[in-house]
């Protein structure tokens, strides 16, 4: 059992005869009455995304998530394959069920495959990925004091904003979650 006032992003519970993940989280002590946590839910049965909130005392078991590490081989149409390369079981997943979490990896790339049940629901990529800049504008010398980012094309097809002296064939290191440049390598 794990009460409201534990949450935590990525912890998935069991409520209303459902399994849902928490996306975010918020602990808010209002100035008159009692504290609350303002959560945003993601079903994984495909159901969307609510908002609710809970009293920091509520309880609610927890469900249990498989996480396999698996190889993405590639996709074909709408399916994407992956295989556990322990046994060399093949599995093929829907666009739905992939979502965004392929836009940085490449193929032959290990992620993690999460499920409930047998059930898959999502795709966990690597925290940190490397991968060639394709396609970018020339940077220009002077312009650094600012900060300033250009739009890039990296080798998955994925855009990412980068400083102006990034260029194309540059290695660059990516922060899957946010999607945001760290460095060259």
């Amino acid at each position: 059992m794990i009460t409201a006032g534990d949450f935590r992003n990525g912890i998935t519970i069991e409520m209303d005869n459902n399994i849902y993940q928490i996306i975010e989280f918020q602990h808010v002590k209002p100035g008159k009455g009692a504290a609350f946590v303002r959560t945003k839910l993601k079903s994984i049965t495909g159901n969307g995304v609510i908002e609710k909130s809970f009293r920091p005392t509520e309880k609610f078991p927890q469900a249990r998530i498989d996480r396999r590490e698996m190889q993405y081989l590639y996709s074909d149409g709408d399916l994407y394959n992956f295989m556990d390369t322990e046994t060399y079981e093949q599995i093929a997943l829907t666009e739905d069920a992939v979502g965004d979490a392929l836009k940085f990896v490449k193929e032959n790339e290990m992620v993690k495959v999460c499920s409930h049940n047998g059930n898959v629901f999502a795709i966990e990529p690597p925290l940190f990925v490397e991968l060639e800049v394709t396609e970018t504008e020339p940077g220009f010398k002077g312009d650094t004091a600012t900060g300033a980012t250009k739009p890039s094309i990296v080798e998955t097809g994925a855009t990412v904003y980068v400083p102006l002296f990034v260029e194309t064939h540059d290695v660059i290191k990516i922060d899957t979650r946010t999607g945001e440049y760290l460095s060259r390598v």
